[in-house]
């Protein structure tokens, strides 16, 4: 009888940019003010990635030069990076490509995945499935997204709620029952209307005109976006739930999409939770799309125990949603 392979997370790692973007420093580019903005996001500041020639994957290689030296291994003992990311340096090669060249991580095949706020949720599935196939023994998933390059700093709906910042972590096999447990993952494609960047692809690649009417910007219809959210990641971890035969009790800590304060607190609510097993850190980095839950789990990372049971949830552009049970292997 085969004995049953999870992938479990052995090492965490991440990185945030120095320069800090306040609610204050946003108040004198747009109209809105520390109040207004606390309130319905709960964002005070965000990191934002300056410097010439400074992309994803300069967030993404810190990431995963943290995680190596955590395990003890070198970016030559890398099978696969995955990199989760509406923001990739380019549209070809891949950020992961680019990542790999920059670690030295020679022995690694990689590739993005774009899910928009879902896609750390993606990423990590497909890399479990990767280690529990048994072609491979180190797999990394990063999660990373320079949000200052697509957001429309004139734009006050969506200029207050996004930064920049990267999060990974290493899967490898595990025989034990730690590791990623379960996941349900959803899209929904009419949702893309809503929240969308509808400029530089084939549909639209970039003229002129896609410049000028700011079609390489973000775009969002803030409150059908929010409707959506706040049902859809809260019903899925309840169902994740449910489908494991597990209670609130049986929850060490929810790890939520860090998106909006409102929508984390009806997902809580929902699995009947107490705000004291929710990681919250939207308050110092805001929305950082693909990083936000590796983000969370390397701020808490004293706070975990081995054998805790985590929902990692999230709901994105696409639309994309999804919740997934991890048992904490370290």
């Amino acid at each position: 009888m085969r004995t049953k392979i999870t992938a479990a997370i052995t090492a965490i790692g991440a990185y945030v940019p120095e320069d800090k973007l306040t609610n204050a420093d946003l108040a004198n580019m747009v109209d809105t003010n520390d109040e207004w903005i606390r309130s319905r996001t709960g964002i005070e500041e965000r990191r934002i990635l300056k410097g010439a020639g400074l992309a994803t994957s300069d967030m993404v290689v810190p990431a995963v030069r943290a995680v190596c030296e955590k395990r003890g291994i070198k970016p030559e003992d890398i099978d696969c990076l995955i990199v989760a990311t509406v923001t990739p340096d380019m549209m070809f090669p891949s950020t992961a490509n680019l990542a790999c060249d920059k670690l030295g991580a020679k022995n690694a095949w990689g590739f993005d995945l774009l899910a928009a706020c879902s896609g750390f949720l993606f990423a990590l599935t497909t890399g479990a499935s990767l280690i529990e196939s048994g072609r491979y023994r180190r797999v990394v998933v990063c999660g990373a997204d320079k949000m200052s390059s697509i957001i429309d700093y004139t734009d006050r709906t969506t200029c207050i709620l996004f930064g920049d910042g990267a999060g990974a972590v290493l899967l490898e096999p595990n025989i034990e029952g730690f590791g990623v447990l379960d996941s349900i993952l959803r899209t929904d494609g009419s949702g893309g209307k809503y929240l969308n960047m509808k400029g530089g692809g084939s549909l639209n690649p970039a003229t002129i005109e896609t410049v000028t009417n700011k079609m390489h910007y973000a775009y969002q219809e803030g409150q059908a976006v929010f409707k959506f959210a706040v049902v859809g990641m809260a019903d899925v971890a309840y169902e994740l739930m449910e489908r494991n035969n597990l209670t609130a009790d049986d929850i060490a800590w929810l790890v939520p999409h860090q998106a909006n304060k409102r929508i984390i607190d009806a997902t809580a609510s929902r699995m009947g939770l107490p705000e004291d097993k929710v990681m919250l850190n939207i308050a110092k980095y805001g929305n950082t799309t693909a990083a936000t839950i590796p983000l969370c789990l390397w701020d808490y990372r004293k706070q975990i125990n081995k054998g805790d049971n985590l929902v990692l949830a999230a709901f994105g552009g696409g639309f994309t949603w999804g919740a997934t049970l991890v048992k904490w292997a370290m």
